[in-house]
């Protein structure tokens, strides 16, 4: 059984990769918090007393049906109603979140001192970043919760519900159009 310390240890660990998880797919920060938000108010009340072991997995698995869960509502209320502001503006081109802040360690900054190394790995992150936003739903979710979230084949198949093959190929093709698209543009990791 996890301890309240432990709960509280993996939650803080989980949760800027889960909010910025839940940036990708949904494209929105403020629905993404509040995904996260809830994701994790729903382990604590309902998972609270499994093994700390249990914890992650059950985690990516709320993470996945919260996020399908807000799809589905948008869905529905697109379909009732018309925001004609949502037609303007789908994606926010001046997002506040920042890729060097998630990257950078200590010794990074004081190894690149100067503005053009440390302007240059903003651009590229940001162009990854949204080379990432670019890919289809599934293959997006298989492939942070492969290389992101660090999850295995299987975890990220019981996190998904599909096959181990399923993530294989969702991955691979993710693979695929991130470095065929990331190339065309002169980058290469």
């Amino acid at each position: 059984m996890a301890t309240e310390q432990e709960l509280s240890a993996f939650l803080k660990d989980v949760e800027k990769r889960a909010f910025k998880r839940s940036v990708f797919h949904v494209r929105d920060e403020e629905a993404a918090l509040d995904i996260v938000q809830d994701s994790m108010l729903k382990l604590a009340q309902h998972y609270g007393d499994k093994p700390a072991n249990e914890l992650p997995m059950l985690f990516q698995r709320i993470l996945s049906n919260s996020t399908l869960d807000w799809f589905r509502r948008q869905k529905t209320q697109k379909a009732v109603f018309t925001h004609f502001s949502d037609l303007e503006s789908s994606v926010d081109a001046d997002s506040d979140f920042d890729w060097l802040e998630t990257y950078a360690t200590h010794s990074d900054e004081a190894a690149s001192g100067n503005a053009e190394s440390l302007t240059e790995r903003k651009q590229t992150l940001q162009s990854i970043e949204i080379e990432i936003q670019e890919l289809p739903a599934r293959q997006r979710e298989a492939f942070l919760m492969r290389y992101w979230e660090e999850m295995d084949v299987a975890e990220t198949a019981a996190a998904m519900g599909c096959s181990e093959g399923s993530v294989k190929t969702h991955c691979f093709r993710a693979i695929q159009t991130l470095s065929k698209a990331l190339k065309a543009k002169g980058i290469e990791l």
